[in-house]
């Protein structure tokens, strides 16, 4: 029987999101920082945007609008967001190692990043919740997004489905100054 991953325990991973490194790693994860978020630009101080945005991400053209101050708390809550899917791919990595399926593990990462996303708005306003969940529904029909079936049905492969749960916009961390630094296993290969 498969362990259910609960909201409560991916917490402990927000509790270590100051500085570059999201989480304390796991023994399957190489040595170097991994699993969070990396600043790599200030939060842009100008003014909210008030022309019309380019950006094909609705949320990106949010930011945009968003005072200098929002956009820095937006930034902590991405960082936040990074944390927990860097726990997600420490979980990945010993998922493997214990050598389980592909889509065992894919459908864990799965519920995972729908916990971390309860996770992640619970600190956000009731209005930016309802927008994110709004596109949700039109693109998923389901508020957090994605089901792992509908992932299964888009990529084909249980690892790919593995590889978008855990993936964070590039738009929206560009936009916020932050990267995130993913978690690889480790390779062991016999001697």
């Amino acid at each position: 029987m498969a362990a259910v991953v609960t909201a409560a325990a991916l917490a402990p991973a927000l509790a270590t999101t100051t500085g570059a490194v999201a989480a304390p790693l796991s023994p399957h994860c190489f040595a170097a920082p991994c699993g969070g978020s990396v600043i790599v630009a200030p939060v842009s101080q100008a003014p909210p945007g008030t022309g019309p945005c380019t950006s094909p991400e609705k949320v990106v053209c949010d930011i945009r609008r968003s005072t200098p101050e929002e956009r820095l708390e937006s930034r902590e809550v991405r960082m936040q967001y990074h944390a927990l899917i860097g726990e997600m791919d420490r979980t990945r990595c010993e998922m493997r190692a214990e050598g389980r399926s592909e889509e065992e593990i894919a459908r864990r990462l799965v519920r995972m990043r729908n916990d971390a996303k309860d996770i992640t708005r619970a600190g956000m306003s009731p209005e930016e919740v309802a927008r994110l969940e709004a596109r949700n529904i039109e693109k998923y029909g389901n508020p957090l997004g994605p089901t792992a079936d509908q992932l299964y049905a888009k990529y084909g492969s249980w690892e790919e489905v593995g590889d978008a749960a855990t993936r964070t916009s590039k738009a929206v961390d560009q936009e916020l100054g932050l990267a995130y630094r993913p978690c690889p296993c480790e390779v062991t290969t016999a001697a």
